[in-house]
């Protein structure tokens, strides 16, 4: 039996090597066959990946051949002790052969593709979670001063209140890539010189994105941002998230401290969920929840990602009409329009429209183990969530 860690781990790098290299061969194959933009709208299998220099991906004539090498790893994977590291690999060649069936043109429902591909529940956020979400957004509101209305109505006065206008938000971007580069380089892992820029785009299904290979985050200039929102996208796309975890990663893959694999972190699969957490946990794991309106943006920023969820069920799982799957999401997380639409598109997409739900459970799973490690264990826990890959299911086997 494998145990990847004694110090005689070598088995486990060279599993990682070719989980790796396999995983960048099956993104060249579906872009080669798919005219090279592929079935991903250009993202790929895997949207960002620095390990070029390292390690050669693997060359495929076919489909075929990945579902041999996966069936090959999947094996060897069976192999190992009981624990994270044996749960994530079953879980990884697992959601790497459902990708292979959906690119070789095989049908998945939307249910086996979010438990296998994604790694997360089919099923919807549960109506009394959203409730009590609801209500603690309430009280919130209240205790901020917004007593007059609906919720909904009080969700969008504070918006509109807070909102930063589009010429102020490159300095106030600025200001807070700063002071997040600061607090991350003490608690997370020293990001050197690397630095993003702000770059504005309109017409797209997210609220922002890492474009780590041209140095900026792009942020959705169709919606509205308050100052906490924009300091949480920050702490997503940026420090310490997915910028951060890319070179966490690289440089984890470069000294043999994380196992090769550890480079697929953007992959579309089951790493996506705790990439995402990270990304919506990263405000809390710099300590940098500071004020009434952070917390409150938070609260309604929870209830937005678990809505989105149960929304995509309905649209996708169980083909509710896009009417009503629109007047669920206005009437149980408040949101601006263009947010709401883009949340429609983003399910409907025949690859990336479960991973709607990885946001959610992501975010849940790594809450749970970071409130779990305390202070006290936290620099354990960082190491642990940074330098290896996990699903869900993995990452909650940590301690």
């Amino acid at each position: 039996m494998i145990d990847p860690h004694t110090p005689a781990h070598k088995p486990d790098q060279v599993l990682g090597e070719r989980l790796s290299a396999l995983t960048i061969g099956m993104d060249r194959l579906e872009r080669r066959l798919n005219g090279g933009e592929g079935a991903l709208d250009s993202e790929g299998l895997v949207p960002i990946y620095l390990g070029d220099q390292l390690f050669s991906p693997t060359e495929l004539s076919g489909w075929d051949e990945a579902f041999e090498q996966l069936e090959t790893l999947g094996a060897q994977a069976k192999s190992y002790l009981p624990g994270p590291r044996r749960r994530f690999l079953l879980d990884m060649t697992d959601s790497l052969r459902a990708a292979a069936q959906l690119f070789s043109g095989q049908e998945l429902g939307f249910a086996e593709k979010l438990e296998r591909l994604v790694g997360v529940p089919a099923q919807p956020v549960a109506p009394e979670q959203l409730q009590a979400m609801q209500a603690e957004l309430d009280q919130l509101l209240l205790a901020s001063g917004y007593r007059l209305g609906g919720l909904a109505e009080r969700v969008a006065r504070w918006e509109a209140e807070r909102f930063v206008e589009p010429q102020k938000l490159e300095t106030l971007f600025e200001s807070l890539m700063t002071e997040a580069q600061q607090r991350t380089d003490e608690r997370i892992f020293p990001t050197g010189d690397y630095h993003m820029r702000l770059n504005l785009v309109r017409g797209v299904p997210y609220s922002a994105r890492c474009s780590f290979n041209k140095g900026q985050m792009d942020l959705n200039a169709d919606l509205h941002f308050t100052p906490s929102g924009l300091k949480h996208l920050v702490c997503h796309e940026v420090f310490p998230g997915h910028s951060t975890q890319l070179l966490y990663t690289l440089e984890g893959a470069r000294t043999g401290k994380s196992s090769p694999d550890a480079l697929l972190c953007t992959a579309n699969t089951v790493v996506g969920a705790i990439q995402e957490g990270i990304g919506d946990q990263g405000i809390h794991l710099i300590g940098w929840v500071e004020s009434s309106d952070d917390v409150l943006h938070l609260a309604l920023r929870r209830l937005r990602s678990a809505a989105a969820t149960s929304a995509a069920w309905y649209q996708m799982g169980e083909g509710w009409p896009l009417e009503k799957v629109r007047a669920f999401l206005q009437e149980t997380a408040f949101p601006q329009e263009v947010w709401l639409e883009g949340r429609l598109r983003f399910a409907a997409h025949p690859f990336r429209g479960p991973f709607i739900a990885s946001y959610w459970y992501g975010d849940e799973a790594v809450r749970e183990m970071r409130e779990r490690a305390g202070q006290a264990r936290l620099p354990e826990f960082v190491e642990f969530l940074y330098g290896q890959m996990n699903s869900t299911a993995s990452l909650r086997m940590w301690a």
